[in-house]
């Protein structure tokens, strides 16, 4: 594994004594205990006190938002990120589409025997600086080693909690014909930037992921007093998989413009290449959001100003039939049906 400049690779356990991750019986043993004390516990600033089955919250809001996901993605390392900040940032990125501000991870770990421990210490790094920028904290979590062959290195599992500081009522079942659809920034980098390294495929640049926390951008919206109808983050089916779901749920028709959906050239040209629609490759840092007409240039002006809103465009309607088709026009002008991906066009991506 080529190692990464930008990390420290100082790891607080011996690595000369520790080079691998040893099968621990029952998932306890020295080692175990010396990742929890030495590893885990500095890294993630937990209070060494409240090494306990669970943690306590002091939560001063009456609603809060709560979501757990498992990350699996192959290979672990890829252009732009890794396992472990695409963890923190799937999970972050989940509470905000709930309107949430993030507040507390979980992170439990499925170690693989024979993990090299630098891999590991790399891993836990990266996850405390994602959180460091997503401003969390990751307050309690579980470790377990599984047998040689049973893991492919390391499986992650993430549950966040935040709190929903606005009445808004965000979700499909509140979008209504005559929204306006809006996304952040271009679509496809994700999931072209792990097929090119999975497979070895090379091109004239490097085609990094998109992986991103969005919470910050979207309390931006938020405390703008956007009235936002519905938000979410495009990842596994990309957005076509999405705006079906959408659709589906609110029972309303939602109509695009290819032409108006950024796509990197790169992206576009790895996608004719490997036979994909940028439609439906999977993202990790590109969301869309429902908002009523009269909010529309309003909410695309606050995007336009955030790092991960300024390829934002509008690029949609909400239409007034209802046979919950989402449709699109070409970029020659013809439309078309969108239809959900049967099957999955990239496992282990996220």
């Amino acid at each position: 594994m080529e190692k990464n400049p930008e990390f420290n690779l100082n790891c607080p356990i011996p690595i000369q004594q520790y080079p691998h991750i040893l099968l621990a019986h029952g998932g306890g043993g020295k080692l175990m205990q010396q990742l929890i004390e030495k590893m885990f516990i500095p890294t993630f600033g937990t209070p060494k006190s409240i090494q306990h089955d669970a943690a306590s919250l002091q939560l001063s809001h009456n609603k809060i938002a709560f979501t757990t996901d498992s990350y699996v993605v192959r290979p672990l390392f890829f252009p732009g990120g890794d396992i472990g900040s695409l963890a923190i940032h799937g999970t972050v990125n989940d509470l905000a589409m709930a309107g949430a501000r993030p507040l507390y991870l979980s992170a439990g770990f499925i170690l693989e025997e024979g993990l090299p421990m630098e891999t590991l210490w790399q891993v836990v790094q990266s996850m405390q600086q994602a959180a460091e920028i997503a401003k969390v904290k990751i307050i309690t979590g579980d470790t377990k080693v599984v047998d040689k062959g049973k893991g492919d290195g390391i499986f992650i599992n993430t549950a966040g909690v935040g709190v929903i500081e606005h009445s808004l009522t965000i979700s499909p079942q509140s979008v209504q014909p005559g929204d306006i659809l809006l996304l952040n920034g271009d679509i496809g980098r994700h999931g072209i930037a792990i097929m090119a390294v999975r497979e070895g495929l090379e091109f004239e640049t490097t085609i990094e992921t998109d992986s991103a926390p969005l919470a910050d951008l979207v309390i931006k919206l938020i405390k703008s007093d956007i009235e936002i109808h519905c938000m979410r983050d495009l990842t596994r089916g990309g957005m076509a998989s999405t705006l079906n779901e959408i659709s589906s749920a609110a029972n309303v028709n939602i109509f695009i413009d290819e032409n108006a959906i950024p796509v990197q050239e790169d992206v576009q040209g790895a996608c004719e290449i490997l036979g994909f629609d940028p439609l439906y490759v999977a993202n990790e840092g590109r969301f869309i959001t429902f908002v009523p007409e009269k909010d529309a240039e309003k909410a695309l002006a606050i995007m336009k100003t955030h790092p991960l809103g300024n390829q934002a465009a509008i690029i949609g309607k909400v239409t007034k039939d209802a046979n919950s088709l989402v449709t699109m026009r070409s970029k020659i002008g013809a439309n078309r049906i969108i239809d959900m991906l049967s099957g999955e066009q990239l496992p282990r991506i996220c």
